[in-house]
């Protein structure tokens, strides 16, 4: 499972929103808006990256902490005189404390439609499985663990 650990990142992003413009630097990024949840035998966690290519994103996995950082550059020919900003741009990032069931090794990544989704998949060791239990009397039976 994922495990989130910054309790600090809810009054962060409200801040970021009353008072700056939601543009992110090298320094201090901006987060990525994310959904994560469970389909089946693998997590699903996707990003939104509106207007972000493909190459301008960065996927890094050490030990249990995937980083996802992404830019968004501006797409007005140069030069141009801007009459409306309210797009952010910048540096945005996001980091995940993956739980050991979680396999960090066959991550896949895939992009659509200015979203960015990673499948991870579960450990086997994680995944449920069937014990079968001896009696002394009776054959032995399989039952849930």
């Amino acid at each position: 499972m994922l495990m989130r650990t910054d309790p600090f990142r809810q009054l962060d992003q409200l801040t970021q929103q009353l008072f700056g413009d939601g543009s992110g630097t090298w320094s201090k990024p901006a987060v990525i808006p994310m959904d994560a949840y469970r389909v089946g035998d693998e997590f699903v966690v996707d990003f939104d990256l509106p207007g972000v290519t493909p190459d301008a994103v960065e996927l890094d996995v050490e030990r249990n902490v995937l980083t996802v950082r992404a830019e968004r550059r501006p797409k007005a020919e140069q030069p141009a005189e801007m009459q409306v900003r309210e797009r952010p741009l910048g540096v945005f990032t996001r980091q995940l404390f993956l739980g050991d069931t979680l396999d960090a090794e066959r991550i896949h990544a895939s992009c659509d439609n200015g979203v960015l989704t990673l499948r991870i998949p579960v450990r086997e060791q994680a995944k449920p499985r069937k014990i079968a239990i001896a009696h002394a009397d009776t054959a032995p039976r399989q039952i849930d663990a």
